[in-house]
């Protein structure tokens, strides 16, 4: 299988470092070539040379503006026979017409937005969602196990995307209360490394913890999540709710939050909400 690849943002460089140590070497693309340094990959000129030289083009973008720019683009070629797994977390509605826009140029849209960052990516470790045609994904299935240590497929179009922003929902506001937690508890003369010790003992015992203790103790920012991309991801989640006219009280103070981290840095890591919250 001919694999194409558009996006070598954080996550999609490391995917594509898990790839290329499982002995692929897709032909990739990426807006800012230097992104690409030190990957062993193929290059391509444009996003066309990538369509056409492959039989499953992958994208891992920051949003739904991104994809439907390339995707719209890549239309005037037309996809016919082509798989388009798209890792982009995509606006609830938009997504649906990514799915509409490759079937109509004789395609097969995946959307398959991923749970987990750069670490387990680089491990084959994410969760993976998948929404489209049962054959297409049976297809990649191959390909999305060398990523993903569980995948979860449903054929409704929209319905990984709902469920990765309702997963993100979680991932930001628990953070958050974590943040919180350790900031009180070292103004109240508690030591950081004794507080993240008990908490993953107790109640806050979770992947997040598990994925952040380091970054706690040694206050990296350095981005494996980035605030904007959260922020991105709560806006969608805020629009998905006032679609279906569903309150978030919690969930708009969670936003605010990282709104305040986004004015700070937008491109450091989503822990960046524990300083904001250290400096109330």
């Amino acid at each position: 299988m001919k694999l194409g690849w558009i996006g070598a943002g954080s996550l999609g460089k490391a995917m594509l470092g898990r790839l290329i140590s499982q002995g692929w070497r897709p032909l990739t693309w990426n807006r800012t070539p230097g992104k690409l340094e030190g990957l062993e990959v193929e290059r391509a000129s444009s996003p066309e040379e990538v369509l056409q030289e492959s039989e499953v083009l992958a994208l891992c973008l920051h949003d739904s503006l991104a994809v439907k720019e390339i995707l719209s683009r890549l239309s005037r070629e037309g996809f016919q026979g082509k798989i388009v797994v798209d890792f982009t977390t995509n606006h609830f509605e938009k997504v649906r017409e990514f799915h509409e826009l490759v079937a109509r140029g004789g395609g097969s849209y995946l959307e398959s937005p991923v749970l987990g960052s750069v670490v387990p990516a680089s491990r084959g470790e994410l969760t993976i969602l998948v929404s489209g045609q049962k054959e297409a994904w049976e297809k990649v299935k191959p390909l999305l196990e060398l990523l993903g240590r569980r995948i979860f497929f449903f054929e409704e179009p929209g319905k990984a995307s709902r469920l990765k922003l309702v997963n993100n929902q979680v991932l930001g506001g628990f953070l958050a209360v974590l943040s919180e937690a350790v900031a009180l508890a070292e103004e109240a003369g508690l030591e950081r490394a004794e507080v993240l010790e008990v908490l993953e003992s107790g109640a806050g015992r979770s992947l997040v913890l598990a994925a952040k203790k380091a970054k706690f103790l040694k206050e990296d920012f350095s981005p494996h999540f980035s605030v904007k991309n959260m922020l991105k991801d709560l806006d969608y989640l805020s629009e998905m709710a006032r679609k279906i006219r569903k309150g978030l009280p919690v969930t708009a103070e969670v936003r605010e939050l990282y709104r305040s981290a986004l004015r700070r840095d937008p491109e450091k890591d989503f822990l960046l909400v524990w300083e904001v919250l250290r400096d109330l």
